[in-house]
């Protein structure tokens, strides 16, 4: 059951997009908006007055939350605060978690109070400018999908550099690195449930009708994405770390490969040919060869410590693989500073910075030495296999909370909630 109303072409009404982003280090797709509901008629002889009341209150104030947010998500900028001290994006966060628990009691153990409100979101990688259902649970989907993206904001705006305290270069503080961590398992956790626990509630009729910003896939690969930018920081703060072995780096840079690649598979056959979709498609790209230049020559690194002309051949092979890559990434980050919405490069800081120096350097002295020691030229041909790790970041356990008790009050119209939702 579910009504799906799609509006299929961008009409230019309510889909806002900018014409450009500003610097970008963590990939935030454009946010979608929430359209108003009228819960009253919907919910008139079924749910008391009050709730509906509550219902319509909150969500009212995250439509026009959103909207105002929706302009400045991706821009380069401090949040501005409220009058409390907090940020406007954490506010909006706020109010996605409060909302939460009570439209949870639309879905409880069933109920087909479920189906009785058609929900409609703005998207952004949909070719269809919006999508109405009847069924509450694209409506708890979609909110998840809004906390990640706000996460993934509220990470970029941490990792942006910012002059240091000894003026020597740009780059983002060890509390902000580390700060940034917990937000990116805190935004995968919402996306993995969101896969998990609330798409396989909806009927597939619905699940293949999803606008694309809601696809399985898009929203795997925005897991993984998170998963695969924590690693990332993790790599920068092992640079930076007297302690950190060289097998600790490859193993994180042959990790951070490994979360690209999935992310790159979820999105391959999906229709991301529509703005921020392509835009997205093409950061994917970026990242997963930049993750390959820091995986060779780590891995090169390493081989070249054996006592071999076959280890030093190998070791060869991978750095200069790993340089060909390096080389591949800075093309790939122009192409996707040049897709719309435009974008521009930041400062290299953290892992690619540190990269962007030591590979070329390394990678000509290995192969003079390399060349000096055989005394002949030697075509390395294909570069050794990478190792194969387990992947060890996961996404934070998130569970979708328990239904509001204010629905334990709505006894007098016959539906009576629970405090809690059924898990898949």
């Amino acid at each position: 059951m579910g009504c799906l109303v799609s509006t299929p072409k961008d009409t230019g009404g309510n889909r806002r997009r900018p014409g450009s982003i500003g610097e970008v280090f963590v990939y935030v797709p454009g946010l979608r908006i929430p359209k108003p509901v009228d819960f009253s008629q919907s919910l008139s002889g079924h749910v008391s007055k009050t709730l509906v009341e509550r219902l319509t209150a909150m969500r009212t104030r995250i439509v026009v939350m959103a909207g105002q947010e929706a302009l400045t998500i991706t821009r380069t900028r401090r949040k501005t605060t409220t009058q409390h001290g907090r940020s406007t994006l954490a506010d909006l966060h706020q109010a996605l978690e409060d909302y939460l628990p009570v439209l949870l009691g639309l879905v409880s153990d069933g109920s087909q109070l479920q189906f009785k409100v058609q929900f409609t979101w703005v998207n952004q990688e949909d070719d269809a400018e919006e999508t109405a259902m009847f069924n509450a649970w694209y409506e708890v989907l979609s909110v998840l999908h809004l906390m990640a993206v706000l996460s993934l904001s509220q990470a970029n705006l941490l990792l942006l550099p910012r002059t240091s305290a000894d003026f020597y270069q740009p780059k983002a503080s060890e509390e902000s690195r580390r700060g940034s961590i917990d937000i990116f398992l805190k935004a995968a956790g919402y996306l993995d449930c969101a896969v998990r626990h609330v798409l396989p509630r909806l009927p597939s009729e619905l699940r293949r009708n999803l606008p694309v910003d809601l696809a399985e896939g898009v929203l795997r690969a925005l897991c993984l994405q998170a998963l695969g930018q924590g690693v990332d920081i993790q790599l920068g703060m092992a640079i930076d770390s007297t302690k950190a072995t060289l097998a600790v780096k490859r193993r994180l840079a042959c990790e951070m490969v490994k979360y690209w690649q999935q992310a790159q598979d979820n999105l391959m056959n999906l229709p991301l040919s529509n703005g921020w979709g392509e835009k997205h498609r093409h950061f994917v790209k970026w990242k997963y060869v930049e993750a390959k230049a820091a995986a060779y020559y780590y891995h090169g690194l390493i081989l070249d410590e054996g006592n071999t002309e076959k280890s030093h051949g190998m070791a060869v092979a991978a750095l200069q693989a790993a340089d060909e890559y390096f080389e591949e990434s800075k093309k790939a980050c122009e192409v996707f500073n040049a897709a719309h919405p435009l974008s521009r490069n930041l400062p290299l800081w953290g892992t690619m910075k540190y990269l962007s120096e030591k590979i070329p350097k390394d990678t000509s002295s290995k192969v003079r030495i390399n060349r000096d020691l055989y005394s002949h030229e030697k075509n390395m041909g294909t570069p050794p296999t990478l190792p194969d790790f387990a992947l060890a970041l996961k996404p934070n356990e998130y569970q979708l909370p328990p239904v509001d008790p204010s629905w334990n009050e709505n006894v007098q119209l016959g539906h009576i909630g629970t405090n809690e939702v059924k898990r898949g």
